[in-house]
């Protein structure tokens, strides 16, 4: 429903701007120039799309091998001990645990159309957890909130819309998108664990923390004070040789696991394509409406007051033209999408503004969505601390996604 509010929306307030430019402005050409923008993201979509099948097609088959050799399984096992101490109300050998940490697993490596029912599964076995049905228990609450923080380890369809758009380096995205996602959910964590009173100094969750924080901490530290052509040559090889250990991993598991390589690899290959091709329609229908809406002077009417405002501030102002992504991302994964693409068509997707917009757009999940569907799957109706805890993990994304964008890329 929101996003259906936010694309009617797209077109009225694009309409309202382009009357007043007509009779105010006595710009006769407003309205050529909203038809002509229309088509064009029509095309736009559409070629994306087209684009984003091969990506798409190759890593999901590549995530197929993974999952059916373990790959899911051992990153379940690896964070075990974290997650016990996490939800403290959920007994040690319940069915939602492995849900959860399925989920979670599935997520990070980029496997959406396994992570969302193994996370609707989840949400039902903490339902029978739960003496409130509807209202949002503790455990429910942080397993929302770390699914909102958007914690993945490969952005597939990223990296996939960056190559598809005529990037030089499609890669080069990869480590700083790593580091604002971490930066997301540890922050998500802590928030949720302040409200919920976890302590968190514990030996084991120390640990986890320290890990995480080390390896932000040290790729921050080796890049600092380095020239921009040494930072994107780190980038490039790091975020590169990383991937490519993965598929290599992945394949290596598979020959232990003595599964059909090949025949795991067609299976994802298929879901890949399908995926690719399901997406035409929803990305086509919110590049027209950003299209409308940039090309009717609308879009920047409101990034000139943000503007404004960062000049008085004296700060440097090439980070507004990326907020309209990162304004959407909390509401729709699809408009967020959409935008992301409207920012690499007006200052080129290898431009500071369209590797900001990749890095805000691999930063964070989609609060209000996953809220609605997850919460809704159950019948909770009181989210308590939900919301709150869900966007300041997003905010804590956006920030670190802004900071790190100017660390890489200046």
């Amino acid at each position: 429903m929101a996003l259906n509010y936010i694309w009617v929306g797209f077109f009225i307030i694009a309409f309202l701007c382009s009357l007043f430019e007509f009779f105010f402005n006595h710009n006769t050409a407003i309205f050529q120039e909203i038809i002509t923008a229309l088509f064009d993201r029509a095309k736009t979509g559409f070629e994306l799309s087209l684009g984003l099948s091969g990506m798409m097609t190759l890593w999901l088959g590549i995530m197929k091998i993974g999952e059916k050799a373990g790959a899911v399984d051992l990153l379940s096992k690896a964070v075990s001990p974290l997650f016990t101490r996490l939800f403290p109300e959920i007994p040690k050998n319940h069915s939602s645990m492995g849900s959860m940490m399925m989920n979670f697993s599935a997520n990070m490596l980029g496997l959406d159309n396994a992570a969302t029912p193994l996370g609707l599964k989840a949400m039902k076995e903490l339902q029978s957890l739960n003496p409130n049905k509807d209202t949002a228990s503790n455990a429910q609450i942080m397993f929302l909130v770390l699914n909102s923080s958007g914690l993945t380890i490969i952005p597939v369809s990223i990296l996939a819309l960056r190559m598809s758009s005529g990037s030089v380096n499609p890669t080069d995205v990869f480590v700083p998108i790593l580091m604002a996602t971490i930066c997301s959910t540890l922050v998500g964590l802590i928030a949720t664990a302040l409200f919920q009173r976890i302590n968190l100094l514990q030996p084991v969750v120390l640990a986890y923390l320290f890990a995480v924080i080390a390896f932000v901490g040290g790729i921050g530290y080796y890049v600092n004070g380095k020239s921009q052509a040494e930072i994107e040559v780190f980038t490039s090889l790091f975020s590169n040789l990383l991937l490519f250990g993965v598929i290599i991993s992945f394949i290596v598991m598979g020959l232990l696991s003595k599964i059909n390589i090949y025949e795991a690899f067609i299976d994802g290959a298929k879901e890949g394509f399908n995926v690719a091709i399901t997406i035409v329609p929803y990305l086509v229908a919110m590049l027209c409406a950003v299209g409308v809406f940039t090309a009717s002077g609308a879009m920047e009417i409101l990034l000139s007051g943000v503007r404004c405002l960062v000049d008085l501030l004296g700060m440097d102002n090439r980070f507004v033209d990326g907020l309209p992504t990162a304004f959407m991302k909390p509401l729709s994964g699809g408009g967020a999408r959409g935008l992301m693409a409207e920012s690499w068509k007006i200052h080129g997707v290898d431009s500071f503004v369209g590797k900001l917009t990749s890095i805000i757009q691999g930063s964070t999940e989609t609060t209000f969505y996953i809220l609605a569907v997850y919460f809704g799957s159950v019948g909770i109706k009181k989210t308590r601390h939900a919301v709150s805890a869900g966007l300041i993990a997003e905010v804590a994304g956006i920030v670190a996604a802004i900071a790190i964008a100017y660390m890489f890329f200046g």
